[in-house]
């Protein structure tokens, strides 16, 4: 077990360039499986769930390689293997084997995904468009078994625009003949990075980013080298950090509209802020304004990745501040942690009133999810004192040696073995 110590209280100041973003490196690995020949992932972070990916191809058969910033992967010889509980419980990602499997074999099975503990993220939006597509799905207590020999294109309608969900339907349908429409399809970026990335194997994918996408199959899919988008929460992450410390950093790599809702709202919180095609560049004076009201949701909302690391931030802001969370109803888990470093947080279902204080105190705090773990290390690098924070490895399934950037831009961290 490991855990991160922190002396509170330096100013952040410096250059980050960003790497490939995990939400969007996941799926593309698991849009591998359909095709035949080896494909390059470019810089791609070893962070803990890419391993778990990686891992899961290898055990059906696939190839996997980690040469440098590079993931080479190879599915020639992978096979409909049954995906076991053990590595489904430890990533939620483990689902888009779903679509890639039926897409390739017309047949998939896999136990039920874990991942953080965050809230129920229901598969039924998955299932069912998957339905629609003429699979049949059998439901059983340990794992879900779909075969699709009546597979087929048409018209699926989202009941919801889940980004999950949109993109197992778009890898199902990439392989099957004739035209796929999704209908209330999810617009992240990471979506529009799909779509990049099938139509550059020789797929056809149009609109992403909107409401509505299309697909139409191909007979295969070829090789290629692919750079995936980067990571827009890690930089909103590291933006946040800098406005609650107070400093001057800049993030490279990363596109400002992919953020905006972000950087509006850091705006508001009286940060500056310089925007370009390729990089965002923060000013703070750590001497912070409440937002009326932040509520989260579907791109381009305010997105509940981001949430945690905004009430840290907002613990110490001027005046009172409203976040509404309306994605996953388990994501103020890490509030009861914030509170035992001072801060004055009252809940209330999905709502959460923060009156800023005017300091932390340091604290043994300990991360219980990804992002949740996130709005620690941002407490704690404000607060007065020496922190400890537990739960790296939660923390490492989405920020890769997340303590050298940190330091890297003045901070006072280090990662200790306990």
């Amino acid at each position: 077990m490991e855990k991160f110590i922190i002396m509170g209280g330096n100013r952040l100041n410096g250059e980050i360039t960003l790497q490939a973003a995990k939400n969007a490196i996941l799926p593309l690995m698991s849009c591998c499986i359909l095709c035949a020949q080896e494909v390059t992932l470019r810089n791609c972070p070893p962070i803990t769930d890419v391993k778990k990916m990686a891992e899961i191809i290898e055990r059906m058969g696939g190839s996997v390689q980690f040469v440098g910033d590079d993931i080479k992967i190879c599915c020639a010889d992978i096979e409909p293997l049954a995906v076991d509980e053990e590595l489904t419980k430890s990533i939620r990602s483990s689902i888009f084997m779903l679509g890639s499997m039926l897409g390739r074999f017309k047949r998939a099975e896999i136990s039920y995904p874990g991942g953080c503990e965050i809230g129920k993220r229901p598969i039924d939006i998955h299932i069912a468009g998957l339905k629609e597509l003429g699979v049949d799905i059998n439901e059983m207590p340990e794992c879900i078994e779909c075969v699709g020999e009546k597979l087929h294109s048409g018209k699926v309608k989202l009941s919801f625009p889940s980004v999950g969900a949109t993109e197992n339907m778009i890898m199902v349908a990439a392989l099957t003949k004739g035209k796929t429409v999704i209908e209330n399809a999810a617009r992240e970026p990471e979506i529009v990075d799909l779509e990049r990335f099938i139509n550059a194997m020789g797929g056809c994918v149009e609109g992403a980013g909107t409401s509505v996408i299309t697909v139409k199959g191909v007979e295969k899919l070829h090789s290629v080298t692919f750079t995936p988008i980067s990571d827009r929460i890690a930089a909103g992450t590291y933006l946040t950090m800098c406005a609650a410390c107070g400093g001057d950093v800049t993030v490279r790599g990363c596109c400002s509209e992919d953020l905006k809702s972000v950087t509006e709202a850091l705006k508001i919180c009286g940060c500056r802020i310089e925007e370009n095609d390729r990089s965002i560049r923060l000013v703070s004076s750590g001497n912070l304004s409440s937002v009326p009201l932040l509520r989260t949701g579907p791109f381009p909302a305010f997105p509940t990745d981001m949430q945690p690391q905004f009430c840290a931030l907002l613990a110490t802001a001027g005046g009172t501040s409203l976040i509404e969370e309306t994605v996953f109803e388990n994501r103020f888990k890490y509030v009861g942690q914030l509170e035992n470093m001072g801060a004055d947080i009252a809940l209330q279902g999905r709502r959460a009133l923060v009156t800023g204080v005017r300091e932390l105190h340091a604290s043994i705090v300990s991360a219980e999810d990804l992002r949740g773990g996130a709005a620690l290390i941002t407490a704690a690098l404000r607060a007065d004192g020496v922190s400890t924070v537990y739960g790296t490895k939660y923390i490492d399934r989405g920020y890769y040696r997340i303590e050298e950037i940190l330091t890297s831009l003045g901070a006072d961290i280090v990662r200790v073995s306990c």
